[in-house]
């Protein structure tokens, strides 16, 4: 019980303890609301269904975007991993991209694609595809050589090689990229919002500014915190279901070296 637990009691606690600070430095309403406004804005949100559209929205922006990138990611990652020769030639330009400000493409993807959907799924791409992109390029060239030479001795194929060993030691890393791009995904989809949106816990967010809801804001937020907790709790239960191996291994490499 302790992975709900204690998470629990931790969120409890820091509950309490804004509520009690609010009261002991007498913070305004107007700068920070209390636990019990914010929690009754998100009620009278999703209970009233205000909230839905918002969330919905953004959850499409990210989903698709999320799905994009890092698909896109993944196989372009394994081209890179297996021809070196394409290594040299799209690295440079993939670094460039990456080192570019996203916020500063994004009023460029807005002229192109837009102030619809289309604009924030690319924004989501390009911002899950770099960490998803070196994560898997790295744990595809980490394969134990000594495996690898001893299937090419046996006259493995290039695929077969691929996804017996590259793959499986890959897997860890690749599983890293997977939950950076979570919270990177709904940054992305924020920033987009922000910039232009008509709906959206982004739109929430600006919208809420204008009339000094702060309960509402901080409920905005509050939603976004709990998709990503969510959502990077679930890439983390795959990554131990699919990866199983992963754990043996570190455990009996931990026990022989107990004995040893």
């Amino acid at each position: 019980m302790k992975p709900v637990v204690i998470p629990i009691v931790s969120v409890l606690a820091f509950l309490l303890l804004w509520h009690f600070c609010i009261g002991w430095f007498d913070v305004p309403d107007y700068l920070v609301p209390s636990p019990q406004a914010v929690i009754e804005a998100l009620w009278h949100g999703y209970v009233g269904g205000r909230f839905w559209p918002h969330l919905f929205t953004t959850l499409t922006e990210m989903s698709l975007g999320y799905t994009i990138g890092c698909v896109t990611a993944l196989l372009l990652g394994a081209l890179v991993a297996e021809w070196q020769d394409l290594e040299r030639v799209l690295y440079p330009f993939i670094v460039a991209l990456q080192s570019m400000p996203k916020v500063a493409l994004a009023p460029l993807l807005l002229v192109w694609l837009g102030f619809g959907l289309a604009s924030k799924v690319v924004l989501v791409a390009l911002i899950c595809f770099f960490p998803v992109f070196i994560n898997s390029v790295v744990g595809f060239k980490s394969a134990n050589p000594d495996l690898l030479r001893l299937y090419r001795a046996f006259n493995a194929s290039r695929f077969q090689i691929f996804i017996s060993v590259k793959l499986p030691s890959a897997a860890d890393a690749i599983f890293a990229g997977l939950q950076i791009a979570v919270v990177m995904a709904l940054i992305g989809a924020v920033v987009g919002e922000f910039l232009s949106a008509r709906s959206g816990l982004g739109y929430l967010i600006q919208s809420s500014t204008l009339n000094f809801d702060v309960a509402t804001m901080f409920a905005a937020i509050a939603s976004l915190a709990l998709i990503g907790v969510t959502l990077t709790s679930l890439i983390r239960l795959l990554h131990r279901r699919i990866v199983f191996w992963s754990d043996s291994f570190n455990s009996e490499t931990k026990t022989v070296s107990e004995q040893a």
